[in-house]
């Protein structure tokens, strides 16, 4: 039974959300769509919340009579619930909120002391202020035009929402660009969604290399190579001496031996890369030679006058 309703959570999740997904778009494409479909359509959403809160309130208890504590018991129920794919994008959203934050204060996320940064989001940047003007309009003009109070609300707290996080999606970021760190090593990243580390024994070679390639944010070929780009563009290309391994923005997991990446300044990032990390010289403390002291020369006493 317990097995059942798991499913039927699982289940109802990736059937609201693109229903939610979909009405919005008819309604935001001009679709003429009735007051019981959209009612419909809203019911659907709360009946699924009411249905994930009826499966894990169970699985809750279950853990706290385990012995867990009420953080650990919630995430545990979270997680039985909850798509991975889900939860990912949950933590993404949270982190970009986050991020607005610490662009607020003209702050960056983690850049270690004598690393260099290097920001990618020059292609993006026209594109995503289009993108929030085009959904202030959007909201506005739904506020507008809906004559339902209860879907005037949902809607307007959708649309509201999808302006913050558009903003949020942007200083993620501006907040989080690529670092070269001081022994050479390479961090890359775009916003909250993806993060890879690779130490500096690995890299054997960078170039400014500009490709332009149709697809999505990170795309992987059959050779082995990454590519990451931003405006469908990569700038930088990084050989490795073996592949490393990452993780994709819903958590599917790849390898790579090929990094290529887009970063605003590439011949900067490459004379990064290509530098020797500088070894620390313990100076040297000089040792003073010891001079044997003088003493005068025996004289035999003169005679008694």
């Amino acid at each position: 039974m317990r097995t059942t309703a798991l499913r039927a959570a699982r289940a109802a999740l990736w059937v609201a959300l693109p229903a939610e997904l979909a009405l919005v778009v008819c309604l935001v494409g001009g679709v003429r769509i009735t007051g019981p479909v959209l009612l419909a359509v809203e019911a659907l959403v709360v009946g699924v919340l009411a249905l994930e809160a009826a499966v894990m309130w169970p699985l809750y208890t279950a853990r706290q009579r385990a012995g867990e504590g009420r953080r650990a018991a919630a995430l545990s129920a979270v997680r039985a619930v909850v798509p991975v794919a889900v939860r990912r994008l949950m933590v993404h959203e949270l982190r970009a909120l986050h991020s607005l934050g610490v662009w607020a204060v003209r702050r960056r996320h983690r850049i270690p002391e004598g690393a260099l940064p290097f920001s990618y989001t020059a292609p993006q940047t026209g594109t995503m202020w289009a993108f929030f003007f085009a959904s202030v309009l959007e909201t506005v003009v739904l506020a507008l035009v809906i004559p339902w109070p209860l879907v005037h609300i949902v809607l307007l707290v959708v649309g509201v929402y999808g302006t913050v996080l558009i903003v949020a999606l942007h200083a993620a970021c501006v907040t989080r660009p690529h670092v070269v760190e001081a022994d050479g090593s390479l961090r890359l990243r775009y916003g909250a969604l993806f993060d890879l580390w690779v130490p500096a024994s690995l890299i054997t070679a960078a170039r400014v290399e500009r490709r332009y390639d149709g697809g999505g944010l990170v795309r992987v070929d059959g050779n082995g190579g990454l590519d990451l780009a931003v405006g469908s563009r990569t700038t930088v290309t990084v050989e490795l001496a073996e592949p490393v391994e990452f993780v994709r923005p819903l958590g599917r997991s790849g390898s790579a031996r090929t990094l290529r990446f887009h970063a605003d300044d590439p011949r900067a990032a490459v004379a990064a890369l290509s530098r020797k990390p500088v070894t620390p010289v313990t100076p040297v403390t000089p040792v003073t030679p010891v001079t044997p002291e003088r003493t005068a020369p025996f004289s035999p006493p003169g005679p008694p006058v």
